[in-house]
């Protein structure tokens, strides 16, 4: 599946973790579904009107497999916008959805290391280019982003750090197609992102391996 390195002017915006309410709106909360995974299903705004679609349930599952106790990674963040017009003459089709996961180690001082974090970027990369070769319409986009460990001890400058954004995309002609190629898409996802918890858990030292 297609995968390349996104710029994001939001990978600009200084992020924590974890966060409270989300600077564009209040209304939006960060939720520990560590602590809480029957809150998944539930408390995602942005997909309750797709619920229809085989491809909420499918996220649904990945977010649960994320932050259950088979994962050695944790989501901090998700959004999605649904099926709109593509205007650009890039692709044929008439329709785009998009969307976000951001994504981090669970061993939170991981994620303090630039080298481990490059690591987690280049192998989940890796992963998603070697799955589905000829799937041209769906995409994933990776972003290192800036982040603040607040949980972490000592001063503010030892819990700086970074965690991966994974930003998704799929086409179609109708909202139909575009949803089954997003399907595909987290099918896809969710299998290089088992491959790489798989990976950081076989690694002996119960680290990431070295870049």
């Amino acid at each position: 599946m297609q995968v390349y390195e996104h710029n994001d002017p939001d990978s600009l915006r200084p992020r924590t973790h974890p966060w409270t309410d989300g600077e564009s709106n209040p209304a939006h909360k960060y939720y520990d579904f560590r602590l809480r995974p029957e809150l998944i299903r539930s408390s995602i705004e942005d997909l309750q009107e797709w619920s229809a679609y085989p491809a909420t349930e499918t996220f649904y599952r990945l977010l649960e497999w994320l932050n259950g106790p088979e994962s050695t990674l944790e989501s901090n963040d998700c959004a999605f916008s649904g099926a709109t017009a593509y205007t650009t003459t890039e692709f044929s089709k008439r329709l785009q959805c998009s969307g976000r996961l951001m994504i981090l180690y669970r061993d939170l001082p991981l994620n303090t290391s630039p080298e481990q974090m490059r690591w987690l970027t280049n192998t989940t990369a890796h992963a998603v280019r070697g799955i589905d070769p000829a799937f041209e319409w769906g995409a994933i986009g990776a972003t290192i982003t800036s982040v603040r460990y607040t949980t972490l001890p000592g001063p503010p400058e030892q819990q700086r750090g970074q965690q991966l954004m994974l930003s998704f995309w799929a086409w179609g002609e109708n909202a139909p197609e575009v949803m089954a190629n997003l399907d595909r898409t987290f099918h896809n996802l969710t299998a290089a992102l088992r491959q790489v918890s798989d990976e950081i858990r076989r690694s002996s030292s119960g680290t990431a391996p070295d870049n």
